[in-house]
């Protein structure tokens, strides 16, 4: 899901999305290259992703993965997924006090 995230914003190669990752939770979560890539692949594979070799400013070609339409689907059922099981998880941490 937070791949699928990350990817909205457009399109990133894997090292991007490590750093986003880890700088937008103000470095709580550490992606670490040999979980990132095979979870890439996987949602390529699925049809989530789609990727491409690019070279920018004369340097070493990079791969680019880009959401796609069926990612963005997906992305939102995900999204969805995780705000019922969030809001569950808070009912048992914080329950309301009855009056």
């Amino acid at each position: 899901m937070l791949i699928l995230r990350t990817l909205l914003a457009g399109p990133a190669h894997g090292h991007q999305i490590a750093k986003h990752l880890q700088r937008t939770t103000d470095e709580v979560l550490q992606v670490e290259h040999g979980s990132l890539y095979p979870a890439l692949h996987r949602l390529e594979r699925k049809g989530w992703l789609a990727s491409k070799w690019e070279a920018k400013d004369g340097k070493r070609e990079l791969k680019y993965y880009r959401l796609t339409p069926s990612g963005k689907k997906q992305l939102a059922a995900e999204e969805s997924k995780w705000k019922q099981m969030a809001g569950a998880i808070a009912r048992v941490m914080w329950p309301l006090k009855e009056s």
